[in-house]
């Protein structure tokens, strides 16, 4: 456990955000991989695998439930030296992440279909899409398992071994993926059914090399069958800071998806292209989400010790070190698109369009950096409602006049993308405005009344001495 509550706040979120930027790398390189080989098997391909990668937002969603609910819990008990309570909620999150992870599988079987028949643009990439998803679900529902075991290491200030995990199991894909998906070395190509295939190994593997460590290494927190019963009292607790940061990512998943179907009425080189840019320009911004990230334990270690002034100056370093993050990397998005988009497909019109998505929507990279900070402060308050009303606000200001414009005669793409811009510095401006004023309703009380209490422990097992 790093007590976070002391030191330096710059140095305590530069020491954790390369582990965390590297694990989110990863991830997203995995993403890209499965994009890089598919890129051979033709454009539908592409914008199958592309469209259906957006159905893991709602996935993501129920992952954020747990991952917030955890770290923010968790880094509350971690402040008020309240090492049970601590256990009991990464305990129940894994119960919860048992069952999420159940929910995924059966739901995502039987709906993978009716979600690309509504997204994609034509029969070829629905079936690819398809076909993808359902090799794909298993490693989706094994992610709630690491994602709970990722968050209670970060709430306890640790980060690097969720990264070398992380790193491993990128390796691992990325060695199967082409034997899988184009039959290197066996002569039997899976195609897209491989690229999901090898992604669900690569997510087994990780799942199982995370829970050795925590069996064998991590002492702070551990796996108590006694407090596997499940807890309603408890799963309230969880779901109550968890369930509105999910509802953002079901809001960016909307966002996406309306982006989809905007974008069909050109067909699926540009849905393929608009895939790509997605990823790519995710990919750029992790590190300024990794500041973000940081920050969010740092805040709520903080705000359970009952120091207010500190976590306020946690908020203006990481926003600070986020925007300058941003500028840096805004900059090879506008002048150089081209080499970032390199080897993702050999379609000039797919790649025309994803240079151009890159080339404005990066435009916007500031403010999301803004919001991406925002966001982490109110996990770390453990009160992330105004998260889900910024992303609502997007959602009604972005979607609906996104659809109206696709029905107007010369609609272009970049339309919605200009409109991408303005929405999204609107949802900043309102995230540090909501911001400040929580600040002033919840860092003004005394430290007794704003810490949340602990609850009492039920059916709790011996816990280990630290070591």
């Amino acid at each position: 456990m790093k007590d976070l509550t002391r030191g330096s706040i710059v140095g305590h979120i530069l020491s954790m955000s390369p582990p965390i930027v590297a694990g989110m790398v990863t991830i997203m390189i995995c993403q890209l991989v499965d994009l890089y080989f598919v890129s051979s098997l033709g454009e539908t391909a592409i914008a199958g695998v592309a469209a259906a990668g957006n159905a893991g937002f709602l996935v993501n969603a129920l992952m954020q439930v747990l991952g917030v609910g955890t770290v923010a819990l968790m880094a509350h008990a971690v402040g008020r030296k309240d090492r049970s309570d601590a256990n009991l909620i990464f305990n129940q999150s894994v119960v919860l992440s048992v069952l999420f992870g159940l929910l995924t599988l059966v739901a995502g079987f039987a709906l993978s279909r009716p979600y690309m028949r509504a997204v994609a643009a034509d029969e070829a990439t629905v079936e690819a899409g398809t076909v993808y998803l359902l090799w794909f679900m298993p490693a989706l529902a094994l992610q709630f398992a690491s994602q709970v075991m990722a968050s209670a290491l970060r709430a306890t200030g640790i980060v690097r071994p969720s990264m070398l995990v992380q790193a491993l199991a990128v390796a691992i894909n990325i060695a199967l993926a082409p034997v899988l998906i184009s039959g290197w070395g066996t002569g039997y190509a899976l195609g897209v059914a491989g690229a999901g295939l090898a992604s669900s190994i690569a997510v087994f593997i990780g799942v199982l090399m995370l829970l050795g460590y925590f069996l064998r290494l991590e002492r702070y927190v551990a796996f108590h069958a006694a407090q596997w019963r499940p807890q309603l009292r408890q799963w309230k607790r969880i779901l109550n800071v968890g369930l509105p940061a999910g509802g953002e990512f079901v809001m960016v998943f909307i966002i996406v998806a309306v982006g989809y179907y905007v974008l069909s009425v050109f067909g699926p080189a540009a849905q393929a292209g608009f895939g790509i840019g997605m990823r790519v320009l995710g990919l750029i911004q992790m590190p300024a989400l990794a500041v973000a990230l940081a920050a969010g334990p740092i805040a709520g270690q903080n705000f359970g010790a009952g120091n207010g002034a500190r976590v306020r100056e946690t908020f203006v370093k990481a926003a600070l070190i986020a925007t300058v993050v941003m500028i840096a990397l805004l900059i090879p998005a506008q002048l150089a698109p081209g080499l970032l988009l390199a080897g993702f497909s050999n379609d000039r019109e797919t790649m025309a369009v994803a240079s151009l998505f890159l080339r404005i929507v990066s435009l916007n990279m500031v403010a999301q950096g803004l919001i991406f900070t925002c966001s982490s402060m109110f996990q770390g308050l453990g009160n992330t409602k105004p998260v889900l009303w910024t992303s609502a606000t997007r959602v009604l200001t972005y979607s609906l006049p996104s659809i109206w414009l696709s029905t107007w005669p010369g609609f272009r793409m970049e339309h919605v993308w200009y409109l991408s811009i303005a929405t999204t510095t609107l949802q900043a401006a309102l995230s540090v405005w909501l911001l400040r004023r929580e600040f002033d309703k919840r860092l003004a009380l005394p430290p007794h009344e704003k810490a949340v209490e602990p609850l009492v422990v039920e059916s709790a097992a011996p816990l280990r001495e630290p070591a």
